[in-house]
């Protein structure tokens, strides 16, 4: 492995959010079933978030389980369901040790009930803390995510709630599923895939990307400091030429 990788604390992002892929093709390389590669992957899932802690980033959003997961052969759902409920019995005690805040975005509802009220156990018992807020995306999908915002401020709309010229961006997003979220800075997502796969759509508006061939179970502390000491090299000019931005500076 190469030499330690330096990073400025003044200019980490304040939101990351990985895209954690891989577990399947990692498990197959070693001739193992799927699970058997969610199973090594929730080790990495903790070895980023005390990474992220001593870094001191705010907000950590983990695309967990998608609306379009739910496609996938029932052994391998029922088995992450399973495998979300026991990590999140495990890791309690660390998320209050860390102060962490565990929030989750998607709908929620269509989770399994031991699943659910897992999730809402927890979810109640970090709700006091107040260090980074870890999200997990769950039954999440970006466009979801947009039409049942705009079906809550129609129905609004219609009963004379909001009035249609009041609707603006800040609107908007208190009525996503990640409206306690600020926008996504940094997006990093392992195992090869280019794309954003319906994440964090209205979050990611401005987040700068990073795409690693690593397979998220061997996406280590290496390679997460790898990936964030390339987002320090980049100049975010939300719509700015550089030379305002160095004006401003």
């Amino acid at each position: 492995m190469s030499e330690a990788v330096s990073l400025k604390p003044e200019h980490l992002p304040q939101h990351v959010a990985i895209i954690m892929d891989g577990n399947g093709r990692w498990a197959k390389k070693k001739g193992k079933k799927r699970v058997y590669g969610h199973h090594e992957g929730v080790k990495t899932v903790r070895q980023i978030v005390e990474n992220s802690v001593a870094l001191k980033i705010k907000y950590l959003s983990l695309y967990t389980f998608s609306t379009e997961n739910w496609n996938r052969p029932k052994e391998e759902v029922d088995a992450l369901m399973n495998l979300l409920v026991e990590t999140l019995n495990e890791q309690i005690e660390d998320l209050m040790q860390q102060n962490i805040k565990l929030n989750a975005v998607g709908d929620l509802s269509k989770l399994p009930a031991h699943t659910l009220n897992t999730l809402k156990d927890v979810l109640k018992k970090t709700n006091a803390n107040t260090g980074m807020t870890l999200s997990i995306a769950l039954n999440y999908g970006g466009r979801d995510e947009i039409v049942q915002m705009v079906q809550t401020i129609a129905k609004k709309v219609k009963n004379n709630i909001i009035l249609p010229e009041n609707i603006d961006e800040n609107k908007i997003n208190l009525h996503l599923y990640s409206h306690n979220l600020p926008d996504v800075d940094f997006m990093i997502r392992t195992g090869g895939e280019k794309r954003i796969s319906n994440f964090l759509l209205w979050k990611m508006a401005y987040a700068e990307l990073y795409f690693t061939d690593i397979l998220w179970p061997d996406f280590n502390k290496q390679h997460y400091y790898e990936a964030l000491a390339d987002y320090q090299k980049r100049e975010r000019r939300f719509g700015k030429t550089s030379e305002q931005i160095n004006h401003e500076a």
